[in-house]
C-alpha cells in the first residue's frame, strides 16, 4: 500500500498541482499587497479619503457606536460599507489577474512555433506512389 501512495503522490499531475497551489497562494499575498498597499491608498487620495469599511446599519435599538467594531460588539449589523469595499477589493484585484494573464498570453503568442518536418514516406508507400503513377501513365 505504500509503495501504491508513493506512485499515485509522485506522479506528474499530483505534484504539477502541488506547486500550482504553493505559487498561487504566493501570488495572491502578491495581488493582495499590491491592492491594499498600492491601488487602495490611490483611490483614497482620489476620494478625499473615502472609507466605505466602517459604514453600517445597526438591526437593534441598542447599536449606538461610531465604529464597526464597536458596534458589532453591541448587536447585530449590516456592515454594507465592508461588503462594499471587499467587493471593489475583488473587482481590482480580478482586473489586475486578467491584465496578468492576458500579458502572459501575448508573451507566449509571440514565441514562433517550430515548425514540424513531414516525415518521409515509409518504404510501402513509395512503392504505393510508384505503382500509383505507373498506372496513371497506362
Amino acid at each position: 500500500m505504500l509503495k501504491e501512495f508513493k506512485q499515485f503522490a509522485m506522479r506528474g499531475n499530483v505534484v504539477d498541482l502541488a506547486i500550482g497551489v504553493v505559487i498561487g497562494a504566493a501570488f495572491g499575498k502578491i495581488i493582495e499587497s499590491l491592492v491594499a498597499d498600492v491601488i487602495m491608498p490611490v483611490i483614497g487620495a482620489v476620494t478625499g479619503g473615502l472609507d466605505f469599511s466602517n459604514y453600517f446599519i445597526g438591526l437593534s435599538s441598542a447599536v449606538n457606536a461610531l465604529t464597526l467594531a464597536e458596534a458589532r460588539k453591541q448587536g447585530a449589523v449590516l456592515a454594507w460599507g465592508n461588503f462594499l469595499t471587499v467587493s471593489m477589493n475583488f473587482l481590482i484585484i480580478a482586473f489586475v489577474l486578467f491584465l496578468a494573464v492576458r500579458g502572459l498570453n501575448r508573451l507566449k503568442r509571440a514565441e514562433p512555433e517550430p515548425v514540424a518536418e513531414t516525415p518521409k514516406p515509409t518504404r510501402s508507400e513509395t512503392l504505393l506512389e510508384e505503382i500509383r503513377d505507373l498506372m496513371a501513365k497506362r
